[in-house]
């Protein structure tokens, strides 16, 4: 039992202890600059001082140098300054550390969310037997995407791994050395990662994190819940997007997917080849040692390559083990049965695949795609198309779609894109051959508009040789508004095809659908799209259930409120029962990855919350849970309010312009911490539609703005409050999860931000008035949030949670203030008659650089 409170155990053993290593850390030799580690903390007080007294981030640095330097150079401050950058984001590391050090101390890893509180509440609601009926078919599926906003190279994130784990031990020795190696590592990358590097990287987490955790939790499950019999679910599946996401991304080209496949397999089989030594070192009995000593041999000899394959069959490697814990059983007293039943659930769970690899791309590549298709083979007498099929109507597309079949070579086109999306499609046979059907059977169609795009698909699939035996789930993704709301009539469709229909039936009747956050947000704001994508998935449901499918709803989630993110598991306990919840399926990628599963005790926490959140929507569900017709109509009209609010200030002319020149919108393509593009097409112009959701929501958090997660919010509540109607708002947020859950999500992003830092934009000729209609809108937000929650300040009811970002932001305040000071300078110089374009140069590089601290520090900003 936690004796102590939660906020005390967090200021005793992250606060604490960051104070005294922080101590430590300032005072390393790392550079040749005298006093670095004493002037920081005296420039964080300029600083802080600084905005008290509503100065601009110009000022204050020039403030600084003139109570502190004498008649510094241009060139002495600007070293400085780097050297702050560089001091800060390491402190951002070791706070990191420190924060996933605690994390077991911190978090009650028994209390609510947990599986052990879920087991122990079914018992007492007399509810085991429904526990058990309900995980033999509940899954959660939890998938690793390669979007940009990991800002941390891997050797940093190595670093942190060990600080943490001498943080625990208090090995100040350990401390000492690891934080000497983090003032010489750098974490900058002079090129971009290819998809292949990054798949690297997270593979990592897979091996070092997900491996035991997974199989830790599912071992739980087994002897706590089933009694030890065997499941004949996995409960827990891992996806994987790096080598496989095309959407947007020229790099990923089908030599990559292969590649990326087979380290997947080989890291997996090297996992189990060190499981299986230690096996052998426990398994020295009669009728076991030689079948253990032949399974470590095959598995070393296929862990060394991706190119060697002689692997035994995935059913007969299974076949072997089971004989192995029979023989324990019935001739050994079940000596070390724990340990054998543990890898033969590793081996249940991960296959040869470790996880499944999807491939993803958009509609509008498709369809271009498509029509280079039927156009060459048309030239070259193949008669599939009828010669006029270009001009049917789609529903007449959609019937020669379904029947056609065969196994068209990917040598037959010239078109780049037309070779790179077959070839993607027919990867997936050969990997599904090398690593098992769950090596890649899932297909995303992002931006997915109609029946159509998914029947174009379907199509391919017939074309490339699966000649209607698919084995593969074609997932059409739903983002914007408009798509969200098309959404049932597009499936209703799709139901209503008897060849679809077909392919559906040996899929089990089941239907994924994913469903974008970012993307929604981006395009209609914070309440409209979480409103929007709440609807979709009851219609969703009730046609799929009409027409016999059951529907997977695969989420789309960013790491930020913005995005989808925050309280994730909140979100899901909230959500009543008419929406499908067999499967809690989500992407989660960057930052998110290695702070909610970055060490093993935080990937336990975070599975056991997304596990728990399904069962207790299943089986402990309230009233609360269950949207009445009037909460059904407030929601529409909040939704509706902060849409027409949010669009209009899209639409305000100085809305990409502000981004584009007030904040570091640009600067994100410089950061090279992703292989994909910045922006969807290679245009030099800027417009919304090709803008990406990270580097857009990105941008807000580093202007400590925000928009992206209040916007509009306060106006729609405004309504109710000059209409007085408020207390109407108050009862709905009281009674209903869902819009809780919504709101504290939304308070977390007004806790991050900060106006006091551009407050100096109020007075610019051509945004001062842009700059206004923000301030109001987070201004109008944040008192109404207060009001409606009853709070007296925001994110009350999670004091740690607020405690962290409070330590985090305040680290960052010399951060924020260097790459705000930085953007001003480029201003200045670019208006001068004749711009030192070598000094704006480096002006831009600091800017640059200012992100990764920044980003780093809020954890799960992009």
């Amino acid at each position: 039992m936690h004796k102590l409170p939660k906020l005390t155990r967090f200021n005793e053993n992250v606060l604490s202890k960051y104070r005294i290593y922080n101590s430590i850390f300032m005072t390393l030799p790392f550079d040749a600059i005298t006093k670095t580690g004493v002037m920081l903390p005296l420039f964080h007080e300029v600083c802080e001082n600084g905005f008290s007294n509503k100065k601009n981030p110009t000022e204050i640095v020039e403030d600084f140098f003139k109570a502190y330097h004498t008649n510094p150079s241009e060139k002495e401050k600007i070293n400085l300054l780097f050297r702050f950058i560089q001091y800060i984001e390491r402190q951002v590391v070791l706070f990191d550390a420190i924060e996933d050090a605690a994390f077991p101390i911190v978090n009650n890893m028994d209390g609510v969310g947990t599986l052990r509180n879920s087991k122990e509440t079914a018992s007492l609601e007399n509810k085991k037997e429904a526990l058990k009926k309900h995980l033999e078919n509940f899954k959660v599926r939890v998938v690793l995407t390669a979007h940009p906003t990991q800002f941390y190279p891997g050797a940093v994130l190595g670093i942190i791994t060990d600080l943490t784990e001498a943080i625990q031990q208090n090995d100040l020795l350990k401390i000492n050395q690891l934080l000497a190696q983090l003032g010489k590592t750098p974490f900058f990358k002079h090129v971009k990662p290819t998809p292949f590097d990054e798949a690297v990287n997270l593979i990592w987490y897979l091996e070092n994190v997900f491996y035991h955790s997974v199989s830790g939790v599912y071992n739980y499950i087994q002897s706590n819940i089933f009694d030890n019999q065997p499941i004949d679910n996995e409960i827990i599946n891992l996806g994987f997007w790096p080598g496989g996401d095309r959407d947007g991304n020229p790099f990923v080209t089908t030599e990559i997917t292969r590649d990326v496949a087979k380290r997947l397999k080989q890291t997996i089989l090297k996992n189990y080849y060190r499981d299986i030594r230690l096996l052998k070192r426990r398994l020295t009995f009669a009728g076991v040692e030689e079948s253990i000593a032949a399974l470590e041999a095959v598995l070393f000899e296929n862990s060394v390559s991706t190119e060697i394959n002689t692997m035994i069959p995935l059913n007969e490697f299974l076949g072997k083990l089971n004989e192995i814990r029979d023989i324990l059983i019935s001739r050994h007293q079940s000596l070390y049965l724990e340990e054998i039943n543990d890898f033969i659930n590793k081996v249940r769970l991960f296959g040869y695949h470790f996880a499944t690899l999807d491939i993803r791309q958009d509609s509008r590549v498709h369809h271009d795609v498509f029509v280079q298709i039927v156009k060459t083979l048309s030239e070259k007498g193949n008669a599939i198309f009828p010669e006029n099929y270009l001009e049917l109507s789609e529903d007449h597309q959609i019937e020669i779609l379904s029947k056609v079949s065969g196994n068209v070579a990917v040598s037959t086109f010239d078109d780049e894109m037309a070779i790179k999306t077959l070839g993607s499609i027919q990867a997936i046979k050969t990997i599904q051959e090398n690593n098992g059907e769950r090596g890649a059977n899932r297909y995303i169609i992002s931006n997915n508009q109609s029946a159509l795009n998914v029947m174009e698909t379907f199509a391919m699939f017939n074309l490339s040789g699966f000649n209607h035996h698919i084995n593969v789930d074609i997932i059409p993704l739903f983002e914007t508004i408009d798509d969200l709301t098309n959404a049932t009539s597009v499936m209703e469709k799709l139901y209503a095809n008897p060849v679809y229909k077909n392919h559906l039936k040996n899929r089990g009747n089941k239907q994924t659908i994913m469903l974008g956050f970012s993307d929604g947000t981006k395009d209609g704001g914070y309440l409209m799209a979480n409103w929007g994508i709440y609807k979709a998935k009851e219609k969703l449901t009730e046609i799929s259930r009409k027409n016999g499918i059951k529907v997977i709803f695969f989420d789309g989630r960013g790491g930020p409120p913005a995005r989808g993110g925050g309280k994730t598991h909140q979100f899901y306990a909230s959500l009543g029962p008419t929406i499908e919840d067999e499967e809690i399926q989500l992407t989660v990628q960057g930052q998110t990855i290695s702070s909610n599963f970055g060490t093993l005790d935080a990937a336990q926490f975070n599975l056991e919350q997304l596990l728990s959140a399904g069962i207790s929507n299943e089986l402990f569900s309230n009233a609360n849970n269950i949207m009445t017709k009037s909460d059904v109509e407030i929601m529409d009209d909040l939704a509706s309010t902060s849409y027409q609010a949010y669009v209009d200030f899209k639409n305000h002319p100085k809305f990409m312009p502000y981004l584009e020149c007030m904040s570091t919108l640009k600067y994100y393509a410089k950061t090279n911490i992703g292989s994909r593009p910045s922006k969807r097409s290679s245009s030099k112009e800027l417009n919304f539609a090709d803008l990406r959701a990270i580097p857009f929501v990105g941008s807000w958090s580093q202007l400590k703005q925000n928009v992206p997660g209040f916007y509009g919010v306060g106006t729609a509540l405004k309504k109710y409050e000059d209409n007085g109607e408020f207390e109407k708002l108050k009862h709905f947020y009281k009674n209903s999860d869902f819009f809780k859950t919504l709101i504290g999500n939304s308070m977390m992003s007004l806790t991050k931000s900060f106006f006091q830092l551009t407050e100096y934009m109020a007075k610019d000729l051509e945004f001062g008035e842009f700059w206004e209609i923000i301030h109001t809108e987070y201004q109008t937000s944040k008192r109404l949030i207060l009001k409606l929650s009853d709070y007296d300040e925001l994110m009350q009811s999670n004091q740690v949670g607020k405690a962290s970002i409070v330590i985090r932001e305040n680290i960052v305040l010399p951060l924020l203030t260097i790459q705000q000071y930085g953007l001003l300078k480029i201003h200045e110089l670019q208006n001068e008659e004749n711009p030192d374009l070598e000094l704006i140069k480096i002006y831009e590089k600091m800017v640059t650089r200012s992100l990764f601290g920044n980003i780093n520090a809020s954890r799960n900003s992009a």
